[in-house]
């Protein structure tokens, strides 16, 4: 198997926004490459298009993807004041290389930037993987409630 590269882009990932930068700084068509990840293998985010993709990353406070040559396999990104709140959104990686660590990589990732993990509290939400998230310190918010409005 080639070996899997975690890129930590700089905050609201300039590179992969403006240039489909991917490893090395190479441009791969990063951004179109996002976008059929989230196409395939993330249900919630599967109608995005590259213009909300562009807006989503610019205000991402820190933005991992992992890559297997010139193929993004995995993608985080989290919002935080760098204090008290921090929040992980849109965690995936492909179907084909689930259960092999990369999600967890992911998540460290993202907990170990400084905006993150200095923060007292990190949320996520999910909708079928909590058993994931529990195995690397997440609890249930009880007894806060996820509230939502819709657009």
């Amino acid at each position: 198997m080639a070996r899997i590269r975690l890129v930590e882009h700089a905050p609201g990932a300039p590179g992969l926004r403006w240039f489909g930068m991917g490893p090395g700084l190479r441009p791969s068509r990063g951004l179109i490459k996002l976008r059929r990840l989230f196409q395939k293998h993330a249900f919630w985010a599967e109608n995005r298009t590259t213009s909300d993709l562009k807006k989503m990353l610019a205000g991402s406070t820190v933005v991992v993807s992992l890559w297997r040559g010139k193929r993004i396999v995995g993608f985080g990104r989290a919002h935080s004041d760098g204090i008290h709140r921090a929040v992980l959104w849109d965690v995936v990686v492909a179907g084909d290389l689930q259960g092999r660590g990369l999600g967890r990589r992911v998540v460290e990732a993202l907990l170990a930037a400084p905006a993150i993990r200095n923060a007292e509290r990190v949320y996520l939400m999910t909708t079928n993987s909590a058993g994931f998230y529990k195995q690397l310190g997440f609890d249930d918010a009880s007894p806060q409630q996820v509230l939502i409005r819709k657009q």
